[in-house]
C-alpha cells in the first residue's frame, strides 16, 4: 500500500471542531498558509471532527467564518475525517495483515495497573506490551466477552528524532512510547492514527503546530515509516502567553477570533499582528499580506512564547485605520453605524472619516465617532447650556451665524477663517467661540476640529441649529 510522492510543498491546518477558532490556531494557520503561499505551495484545511460529542456544525462553521475573515481559504479542502472512515479502516487491517499491528483485550483497568506498576518501580507509566506477538511468546487466553483494541507496533529500541524547524533537533528513546491504540474496540480510529493517515494520503510536506503537538510527532513518525510513507517535516511554535505571561485565555479577553471583527479590528491588521507573535523580519512592525508571503521563513520563528499585548494590537489596528482610504472605511463603518441606529446616508461619510480616521483605533471608535453626524441631534443639558451659553456667547453665536450665511464656499478653509475673524473681531480666545459653537451645534461640549464638524454637518442644519438656539 502506498501512496505517490511530490517535491511541491503542502501544508495543512487541521482544528478540531469543539470550539471557535481561537487565537493560537488562527496562528497556526497564518503561518502554514504564509509557508505554502511563500513556496508557491498548497494550503490545505482538514476539519478533524472525530470527536463526535464535543464537534458541532456551528464550531464547523465558526472556523470557516474566521479563516474566510482573515482572507485563508484554502487550495483544498476542507476535508472532514468523519467522511474518510473507511480509509482509516482500510490502513488499520493493511497494518494488521503486515504484522504492523495487533490486537490488545487487556482492558482498560488492566492498563491503569501496568501503569501504576512502572510508576512504582520509577519507569515512565506504559502499556507493557502483555498481547504484543513476538517470536516465541505466548499470548494469554482470548477473554470471550472482550472486544479489543488495535495497538501500533512501536519500535522496542532505538531513537525517533526529526530536526524541528522551529525547535532544532529533537528527539525521544523509543523504550519511552508504547504500543500506541490506534483502533477503539467498536473500530473508529483515534486521533494520531487518523492524523498520520491524512498527511500521507494528502501528501503533507510540512506541518506546522502548536508546540503542544511535539509529544504526538515521534508516534506519527513511526507509524508514518511502518506504512513506508515519505516522513513531512515537523516545526513546533510555542503557545502564546497572556499579558500576565500565563496561557492565554478567555481573562484577557476575547480569543475567538470573530470576537476582533464585532470589536472592530481590521482583518488585515489582525493578520499583521498575530504573525508578529513568534515571528519576525528584522525590526518591520507594519507590513502587507504580500510582504508577510515573501518575507516568511520557519528560520524567523522564535523559540520562546510570544505574549499577547491588547495595546500593541490597537496600535497596529490604529495604523491600518490611519492608512486606510476614506472610501473603505465608509463601507466598512456604515453597517456598524446602522447598529447604533444612526443612519450613514444621511451625511457624507467620506468626509466623517477622513475627519475621524487619524484618533481612532477600532472600527466601532469610528461608528461612535460617527453618530455626532449619522444620529439624532441632541441639544446640550440645561447644565451645559447654563454654563457656556451666557449672553456674550449668544451674541457670538448670532454674530457668527449671520456672517455663516454669507459664506460662498462651505469648507472647513473658509469655516475656519470665519471664526479667526469672530475672535480678533471680538477681542476673544478660541473657547469662547468654539464651546458655544459646539453645543449649539452638536449638543456636545467635546468634538473634533469645529471647522472640519461644521463643514461636514452641511450649512442647512448648522444654520438651521444656531438659529433654534
Amino acid at each position: 500500500m502506498t501512496t505517490s510522492t511530490s517535491s511541491a510543498v503542502r501544508t495543512r491546518f487541521a482544528p478540531s471542531p469543539t470550539g471557535y477558532l481561537h487565537l493560537g490556531g488562527a496562528r497556526t494557520a497564518l503561518f502554514s498558509w504564509a509557508f505554502a503561499r511563500h513556496h508557491k505551495g498548497t494550503f490545505i484545511l482538514r476539519i478533524e471532527d472525530t470527536d463526535l460529542e464535543r464537534s458541532t456544525p456551528e464550531a464547523v462553521q465558526a472556523i470557516l467564518d474566521s479563516m474566510a475573515w482573515l482572507d485563508m481559504q484554502p487550495d483544498e479542502g476542507p476535508f472532514y475525517q468523519m467522511q474518510r472512515m473507511d480509509r482509516y479502516r482500510e490502513v488499520v487491517r493493511y497494518m494488521l495483515d503486515q504484522g504492523k499491528a495487533y490486537y490488545c483485550y487487556s482492558s482498560s483497568e488492566e492498563v491503569e495497573a501496568m501503569r501504576e506498576k512502572a510508576r512504582a518501580a520509577g519507569l515512565k507509566p506504559r502499556y507493557d506490551g502483555t498481547w504484543r506477538p513476538e517470536t516465541g511468546k505466548t499470548l494469554p487466553a482470548v477473554p470471550a466477552d472482550r472486544k479489543p483494541v488495535v495497538r501500533f507496533k512501536n519500535p522496542l529500541d532505538g531513537v525517533t528524532g526529526w530536526n524541528d524547524l522551529v525547535k532544532g533537533q529533537i528527539s525521544f528513546d523509543n523504550s519511552e512510547l508504547d504500543d500506541l491504540v490506534i483502533a477503539r474496540p467498536d473500530g473508529t480510529p483515534t486521533y494520531n492514527f487518523c492524523v498520520v493517515v491524512d498527511d500521507w494520503d494528502m501528501k503533507i510536506t510540512h506541518v506546522l503546530r502548536g508546540d503542544d503537538h511535539v509529544n504526538n510527532t515521534p508516534r506519527q513518525i513511526n507509524i508514518l515509516r511502518a506504512l513506508g510513507a515519505t516522513l513531512p517535516e515537523y516545526g513546533h511554535v510555542p503557545m502564546i502567553l497572556g499579558p500576565d505571561g500565563e496561557k492565554l485565555s478567555k481573562r484577557h479577553g476575547a480569543v475567538n477570533v470573530m470576537d476582533y471583527d464585532k470589536e472592530g479590528y481590521l482583518p488585515e491588521a489582525m493578520v499583521n499582528y498575530l504573525a508578529r507573535l513568534g515571528w519576525s523580519h528584522g525590526n518591520d512592525e507594519l507590513f502587507t499580506r504580500e510582504q508577510l508571503v515573501e518575507w516568511f521563513d520557519t528560520r524567523n520563528l522564535t523559540k520562546s512564547a510570544a505574549q499577547w499585548d491588547p495595546k500593541k494590537l490597537n496600535w497596529v489596528n490604529a495604523q491600518y485605520i490611519k492608512n486606510s482610504s476614506d472610501a473603505d472605511l465608509a463601507g466598512r463603518v456604515a453597517p456598524r453605524i446602522r447598529e447604533l441606529n444612526g443612519d450613514p446616508l444621511a451625511v457624507d461619510l467620506h468626509a466623517v472619516m477622513a475627519l475621524l480616521k487619524d484618533r481612532a483605533e477600532t472600527l466601532n471608535q469610528l461608528a461612535e465617532g460617527a453618530m455626532l453626524f449619522c444620529g439624532p441631534y441632541t441639544p446640550a443639558s440645561a447644565e451645559l447650556r447654563t454654563e457656556h451659553l451666557d449672553a456674550q456667547a449668544r451674541a457670538l453665536l448670532s454674530h457668527f451665524e449671520e456672517r455663516a450665511r454669507s459664506l460662498p464656499e462651505w469648507t472647513p478653509e473658509s469655516l475656519d477663517a470665519l471664526i479667526k475673524a469672530q475672535l480678533a473681531e471680538h477681542g476673544v480666545k478660541m473657547p469662547k467661540l468654539a464651546i458655544p459653537l459646539r453645543l449649539a451645534v452638536t449638543g456636545q461640549k467635546q468634538t473634533p476640529a469645529i471647522g472640519a464638524v461644521l463643514a461636514v454637518l452641511g450649512k442647512d442644519r448648522v444654520l438651521e441649529r444656531l438659529a433654534a438656539v
